[in-house]
């Protein structure tokens, strides 16, 4: 089944490339007229195409990097009136947004160091056993299903920085607890997804805030989003709906089967059941406390508040509010995360749960698990500028 959405969706794909070559086949332009160039589709539909293509294949083919590529693609053949040379420069060294030129940026370099830091520290808390210390105590605490669940919900909403950050961490903490009470992959998964994206999205210090108010040039993207946060009504419906769902036991649909199959013993009934046989992420260090999870997220959430205040000038004189309306929230992120990072390991080597050596070796690991937010943040840059270049705002 999956192979065959994949292939619907190349199929489609290759479709729409045809159709726009017939559709805009013209006189290409040039790279010796960049400086003036305007595509032959610059604010009409057509310029709507480029994300349509890519939110469209994502839900086909339930593959979010080739979908967000092929959006760039399209929208860098349409922009280039299919002139392959200009289309390569357009997507990679184009000025007004480029591939290239979205990750010379500093506030976008910064937001990728902070997932960076993040994904660092989600390693340290495993290796350190405050994942598996915090899961043992929280199975000792949660006697019943529902409750199982709830205490999902809240380590979801109590970890707010970020959404890759709060899988990780929620994911491998409450693994162990939700297995005891025989709840279904299938649906911590989803409580985990549905709590993690609407948190963050409406949490002013998270990575979310940070990229999404530098998408607003010239104002005060911050308190936009600020003022923007009663309006998000697919994070909050989303929130209330997982809470209803679980506190009324409804289930309906596939999660059906799989909370059934559940409750009879088996919590792994996806098709494919790909993670039965999985290997348990979490290390189990004898030496490892509640406290080795606790204090490194609380550090991180007060760092990351002063390290936004900090920028906005609180510690020259302004306001409390006024500096957090006018922080950089990516400069204060990478600020907040360095010192979590540091706090953490100071932490650990004080209290012997981890060696130096083994702290280090964090790194890289860390650095792999935020590979997948990485890619998903370039390709959506990317393809934010394509369609700019295209004059949707215009159309629209």
């Amino acid at each position: 089944m999956k192979m065959k959405r994949k292939q619907i969706g190349m199929l489609v794909f290759i479709a729409i490339i045809v159709i726009l070559m017939v559709v805009t086949s013209q006189t290409p332009g040039t790279i010796a007229d960049a400086d003036s160039y305007q595509c032959k589709v610059y604010a009409t539909i057509l310029s709507l195409l480029p994300p349509v293509i890519a939110i469209g294949l994502a839900l086909i083919t339930k593959e979010v990097y080739t979908s967000l590529l092929a959006g760039i693609i399209v929208g860098g053949l349409l922009y280039s009136n299919f002139n392959l040379e200009l289309m390569l420069n357009t997507i990679l060294f184009q000025e007004e947004g480029g591939m290239i030129y979205k990750l010379s940026d500093a506030g976008n370099v910064g937001i990728l160091v902070f997932l960076v830091m993040l994904g660092i520290l989600v390693s340290l808390l495993n290796r350190a056993g405050g994942s598996a210390a915090f899961g043992k105590w929280a199975s000792r605490h949660i006697k019943t299903r529902i409750g199982a669940q709830i205490s999902v919900m809240i380590l979801g909403v109590l970890i707010f920085v970020d959404d890759y950050f709060n899988c990780l961490t929620v994911g491998s903490v409450m693994r162990p607890v939700t297995d005891r009470h025989k709840v279904s992959r299938a649906k911590l998964s989803y409580i985990i997804d549905a709590t993690a994206a609407p948190v963050c999205i409406i949490a002013p210090i998270s990575s979310w805030a940070a990229a999404v108010t530098g998408f607003v040039e010239g104002e005060d993207g911050f308190s936009i989003f600020i003022r923007a946060i009663p309006y998000n009504f697919y994070a909050i419906l989303t929130i209330v709906m997982m809470i209803a769902m679980v506190m009324m036991k409804v289930e309906y649909g596939p999660m059906k089967l799989h909370e059934d199959n559940a409750k009879k013993g088996d919590i792994y009934t996806t098709p494919d059941r790909p993670y039965a046989n999985a290997e348990e992420e979490t290390v189990d260090n004898c030496k490892g406390k509640v406290m080795d999870l606790l204090i490194p997220i609380i550090s991180l959430i007060i760092c990351c508040v002063i390290g936004m205040i900090y920028t906005g000038g609180f510690f020259d004189g302004v306001g409390f509010v006024e500096a957090f309306s006018g922080s950089d929230a990516s400069q204060g992120l990478v600020y907040g995360s360095f010192f979590a990072f540091v706090i953490t390991i100071v932490l650990y080597l004080v209290r012997r749960v981890l060696k130096f050596d083994e702290c280090m070796a964090c790194l890289p690991d860390g650095f792999k698990a935020m590979v997948p937010a990485i890619l998903i943040l370039v390709f959506a840059w990317t393809l934010k500028s394509m369609t700019d270049s295209l004059g949707a705002a215009e159309y629209v």
